[in-house]
């Protein structure tokens, strides 16, 4: 936790690129973790979760941009062209409308698992992408494949996160918006690793780890499988809701192509690199499968040459990243840094 506030001071002397790479690791870190609760605790392997990604990120945006304004004559009239909701109203509605999607997901879901659950689970991230693709008519909600654009930043105890902190010219460097939001998503990330280590020794989190060991014996044990899994299905997609309007303000813009199949089973190879169930192994393997590609990037430009052993650099780059992740549960099935009782 210390490390995830700290970083930020730190890489902000290496240049704002390093800083802004540390931000999407912190978000990604927020989603391995929220997806760790439902696949490493509760056994519930979940191959949409990107979707209450996006769900957090478009409510960040349409609560925070001039969009609907534009389109809906109601919508200016309450908040006129320059809509901006208060941060600490805007996080709690994207982690409670995702945590709604996620209960949506679970009703329906709670007599499948294993294949079953994986391929419905899949179709509902793909649902969420093409509706939003889809939804720019007869009402425009997110203006199709263009995205949103002009969103807020986060606005936090009279700090813009749209400008550097304090002000230049005065004495002392000042924090550029990319290091207040990487600050920000840091203390939000440390906040969230928090209270699920607390929830991982309570009494529901023996319980998720039960019906994770095995489902039936858990039900005639007297647990209440259908309670626990749509608690673990809604905590997990209020994580990812909070994550993905985290990333909206980052970014100041979303569009469809980053809520795709392929960012969801980045976020599932994360949670199964790190050590599916352990807290600590998961953010490694978050920061790891995040971070090794720019640092990758990083050496292959330091070296100065266009191919390496034959092979081009910019392909080798995808090409090392995906053998690690051949090659790690080949030697460490259970993950780089599993839980006491696997080792």
């Amino acid at each position: 936790m210390a490390a995830l506030l700290l970083l930020p001071w730190l890489a902000q002397w290496g240049g704002l690129h390093w800083v802004r790479v540390l931000a999407m690791c912190q978000i990604y870190i927020l989603l391995a973790v929220g997806l760790n609760l439902i696949v490493g605790q509760a056994g519930l392997l979940d191959l949409g979760y990107i979707g209450f990604y996006a769900v957090g990120a478009y409510l960040y945006a349409w609560l925070n941009s001039p969009h609907l304004a534009e389109h809906f004559a109601l919508w200016q009239g309450l908040g006129g062209p320059t809509w901006r909701t208060p941060w600490w109203l805007v996080l709690p509605a994207a982690m409670l409308a995702a945590a709604l999607a996620g209960v949506l997901l679970g009703a329906p879901t709670l007599k499948l698992r294993g294949d079953y659950l994986a391929v419905v689970t899949l179709g509902f991230g793909e649902i969420i992408r093409l509706l939003i693709v889809n939804l720019d008519h007869p009402v425009n909600l997110t203006d199709g494949a263009r995205g949103l654009t002009q969103i807020a930043s986060l606005h936090v105890l009279g700090v813009d996160f749209n400008q550097a902190w304090p002000p230049p010219g005065g004495e002392g460097g000042s924090l550029a918006p990319v290091t207040l939001h990487a600050l920000f998503i840091g203390a939000a990330a440390g906040l969230v690793l928090l209270l699920l280590r607390r929830l991982e020794t309570s009494r529901t989190g023996r319980a998720w780890r039960a019906l994770r060991e095995d489902e039936m014996a858990a039900q005639a044990m007297g647990l209440n499988i259908p309670a626990l899994k749509l608690l673990a299905f809604a905590i997990g997609a209020a994580i990812a809701g909070l994550a993905g309007a985290l990333f909206a303000s980052l970014q100041a813009f979303v569009s469809p192509e980053s809520f795709s199949l392929q960012e969801s089973v980045l976020v599932v190879a994360m949670v199964i690199f790190g050590g599916a169930g352990h807290l600590p192994g998961v953010v490694l393997g978050a920061v790891l499968l995040a971070g090794l590609p720019e640092l990758l990037r990083y050496g292959l430009d330091l070296m100065g040459t266009e191919s390496v052993a034959g092979f081009d650099r910019h392909a080798l780059r995808p090409l090392l990243v995906a053998l690690a992740m051949v090659v790690m549960p080949l030697w460490r099935s259970e993950g780089l840094w599993p839980e006491r009782s696997s080792r």
